[in-house]
C-alpha cells in the first residue's frame, strides 16, 4: 500500500502542472430556484480553444464506422461502429436535455493507461451524448464502451444530469492489470442536494451492487462488478467489502488534491450553507491539512486509515439556489476569506486574483505553491447547463455558454434544439492558430486579458455590464420559453426556428457588445491613465475642441511602495528640492 501511494502522490504532484483542472457544481431539481438540475463545467486548458460544438441528429447506414479522436491531443485512437440513430448535440447537452461535465483527478498512476484501449474520456462524452435518452442511459453507455474498446484516460469524474434527475460518476482504468476497460461508481445525488468535484475523485462508501437495474427508477447506486474485487486481487485494498472507499483506494487525497481541488468545491458548499461554511474542520480540510484519525468526524470508526476529516460528498442549502447564483459560482477567487487571492503580494499593486503558471515553484530548496481557485484565466470555455421537465425537450434544455475566463465572461442562452451554432462561438471561427475578429473567444480574451493589467480598477466594469447582461437574459427567459412552446405546440418547425433565431441573435449580439466594450476599455486604460468618462464615452475637457480631459493617474497605494522600499532600500529616496 505505501508503494502504490508513493506513485500516487508522485503522479498527482506531476499531473498538477501539466493536465486539465476543470471544475464542476451540479444542482439537483429540489435544490434549485425554479426546479431545473444544473449542472456546471469549466474546461480549463492553456491550449484548448474555446468554442461550441455541434453535432446535429443523423441517420447512419449499417457498417458506418466512427472514428475516435483523443480530446486533449487530437491523436487518433481507433474506430468503432455507429448505431442507426445519433442525437444533435448543443455543446455538452443534447436534445433530451442530457448534459455532462467532468473533471480528471488522475488517480493511481499504474492504472493510467491501457494498452489497445481507444476511448478517452472526451469521447465518452461526446459519444453518449449523441446516444441517450437520459442521465441513466449516458452512465449505462459509457460503462459498456469502456468494456468493450477500453478505457484511454486516467482518473475522472463525471457531472450526468438530465431533466429529473443529477449523477455524479466516477472512473478510473484497470491498467494493463486484467482485463480491459474500468472500474466505476455512479451515485445519484438526493434530490433537494447539491454537490460538486474539481480534479479530486469524492465518492467514499457507497452500497455495493452485485447488478445493476438500469430499468429500476428507484435505483440510486451503479457500479462495476469488478469496483472492490479488483481492487483487492490488486492489492489496492485489504480491508472488509462494507468499508471500501472508491475515492481513498483509487485516488487518496493528499495536500495538493484538497488545497488546490477541494478547495472549490468547500468555495461553493460555504456559499449555500452557513453551518457548513462555519465547521472549521472542513475549512483545515480544503487547506490541505489531511487527518488520518482512528473515527471519521461523525464518529465512525476508519478501520483502514483513510483520511478521517473529508468533506461531505453532497450538502443541503439552506434556500434554494438561483441560476445565477450558479454562474457566479464559476468566478469565485476565494473572496471574502483568509486565502482571497487578491489580498497577497501577488496580486500585485492592484489586487489581481490571478498567478501566472507553474502552480507549484521553488526558492532555495523550498517549494512553494500559488492558490488555485473556480476562476481561472486559462478556461476555454465553460457552461451552465439547465434542463427543465416541465417544457418540451428543445426548450426545456439550455445551455448557457461562455468562453474565456469564467470571471470576466457572459453567459449567453442557448436552446438544445437550435439547428445551428452562432457563428461567433461556432467551430471553425479562430483558432489558437489563427484570430477570428469577430470570434467569441478572443474578443472576450482582449477584455479578461487588458483587465489583468488593473485589475482593481477594470474588472468592476467588466462585472457590472456582466451582470445587467444576465440579468437581463434571465429576466426575459419566461417570456421567450413562452413564446416558443406557443409555436411549437402550433408548428414544431416555427417553435425550433424561433429558438434558434433567439440563440443565435443574442450570442452574437453579445460578441459585438463585448467588441465595441474593449475598444472603450482600451481608450480608457490605455498607458496607465484612467481618462475621464461619462455613459461609455471619453469626456472633453470643456472647450469642445476634441481634447481630452486630462486624465486620472491614482498612484500605487501606500502598501505597495512600502513595499518598493523593502525591497530597494534608499536606491529610489529622492534626495532634491520637491519645489519645482
Amino acid at each position: 500500500m505505501k508503494k502504490h501511494l508513493l506513485i500516487l502522490i508522485l503522479g498527482i504532484l506531476f499531473s498538477i502542472g501539466n493536465t486539465n483542472a476543470c471544475t464542476n457544481f451540479l444542482i439537483t431539481p429540489g435544490a434549485s430556484a425554479d426546479g431545473s438540475s444544473i449542472i456546471t463545467y469549466a474546461a480549463d486548458s492553456h491550449i484548448l480553444y474555446g468554442e461550441l460544438y455541434f453535432i446535429p441528429r443523423a441517420d447512419w447506414a449499417t457498417g458506418a464506422m466512427l472514428p475516435i479522436y483523443e480530446w486533449d491531443t487530437g491523436k487518433f485512437l481507433g474506430k468503432i461502429p455507429q448505431i442507426a440513430h445519433t442525437y444533435q448535440v448543443v455543446g455538452n447537452m443534447n436534445e433530451n436535455q442530457v448534459s455532462i461535465g467532468e473533471t480528471t483527478y488522475g488517480g493511481l498512476s499504474e492504472l493510467e493507461s491501457q494498452n489497445g484501449a481507444i476511448i478517452d474520456y472526451g469521447s465518452l462524452i461526446y459519444i453518449a451524448l449523441q446516444r441517450a435518452e437520459t442521465a441513466r442511459d449516458a452512465i449505462r453507455i459509457m460503462a459498456e464502451l469502456m468494456d468493450e474498446y477500453g478505457y484511454a484516460s486516467s482518473g475522472e469524474s463525471f457531472s450526468v444530469a438530465d431533466p429529473n434527475e443529477v449523477w455524479i460518476f466516477e472512473v478510473i482504468g484497470r491498467g494493463n492489470y486484467s482485463t480491459k476497460g474500468a472500474v466505476w461508481v455512479a451515485l445519484k445525488i438526493p434530490d433537494g442536494y447539491v454537490c460538486g468535484h474539481a480534479n479530486q475523485a469524492r465518492i467514499t462508501t457507497f452500497e455495493y451492487q452485485s447488478e445493476n437495474k438500469w430499468n429500476d427508477p428507484n435505483a440510486e447506486v451503479f457500479n462495476s462488478k469488478d469496483v472492490i474485487s479488483f481492487a483487492k486481487d490488486n492489492g489496492f485494498f485489504d480491508g472488509r467489502d462494507n468499508d471500501f472507499s472508491f475515492s481513498d483506494v483509487y485516488a487518496p487525497v493528499d495536500f495538493g488534491g484538497a488545497r488546490f481541488c477541494e478547495i472549490r468545491v468547500w468555495s461553493m458548499f460555504k456559499d449555500v450553507n452557513e453551518d457548513f461554511k462555519n465547521n472549521q474542520d472542513y475549512f483545515n480540510y480544503a487547506k490541505g491539512f489531511i487527518e488520518h484519525n482512528n473515527l471519521y468526524l461523525n464518529g465512525n470508526k476508519n478501520p483502514n486509515n483513510f483520511a478521517s476529516n473529508r468533506m461531505p460528498l453532497w450538502i443541503k442549502p439552506d434556500k434554494k439556489i438561483s441560476l445565477h447564483d450558479v454562474m457566479n459560482f464559476m468566478r469565485d477567487h476565494l473572496e471574502g476569506t483568509e486565502l482571497d487571492m487578491t489580498q497577497d503580494f501577488g496580486a500585485g499593486p492592484y489586487g489581481c486574483p490571478y498567478r501566472w503558471r507553474p502552480l507549484t515553484w521553488e526558492v532555495d530548496g523550498v517549494t512553494y505553491f500559488n492558490e488555485r481557485a473556480t476562476g481561472t484565466q486559462q478556461t476555454g470555455f465553460s457552461f451552465v447547463a439547465q434542463s427543465r421537465k416541465w417544457l418540451p425537450n428543445p426548450i426545456g434544455g439550455k445551455f448557457w455558454f461562455s468562453v474565456d475566463d469564467a470571471a470576466s465572461t457572459v453567459y449567453t442562452p442557448l436552446y438544445c434544439g437550435i439547428k445551428y451554432a452562432p457563428v461567433t462561438y461556432a467551430e471553425g471561427n479562430g483558432s489558437m492558430f489563427s484570430w477570428g475578429n469577430n470570434s467569441a473567444f478572443w474578443t472576450f480574451n482582449q477584455v479578461s486579458n487588458l483587465a489583468y493589467t488593473r485589475y482593481d480598477s477594470i474588472h468592476p466594469e467588466i462585472h457590472q455590464l456582466q451582470q445587467a447582461i444576465e440579468d437581463g437574459y434571465i429576466a426575459y427567459a419566461k417570456g421567450i420559453d413562452d413564446a416558443a412552446n406557443a409555436l411549437y405546440q402550433q408548428d414544431k418547425d416555427m417553435g425550433i426556428q424561433f429558438i434558434t433565431d433567439y440563440s443565435v441573435t443574442t450570442a452574437n449580439s453579445l460578441v459585438d457588445t463585448w467588441n465595441k466594450f474593449y475598444q472603450y476599455l482600451f481608450m480608457k486604460y490605455h498607458d496607465g491613465n484612467i481618462m475621464k468618462t461619462r455613459n461609455m464615452q471619453i469626456m472633453d475637457n470643456g472647450n469642445n475642441n476634441g481634447v481630452p480631459a486630462f486624465p486620472n493617474q491614482p498612484e500605487y497605494g501606500d502598501d505597495w511602495y512600502k513595499k518598493i522600499i523593502e525591497d530597494t532600500g534608499d536606491k529610489l529616496k529622492y534626495q532634491g528640492s520637491t519645489d519645482h
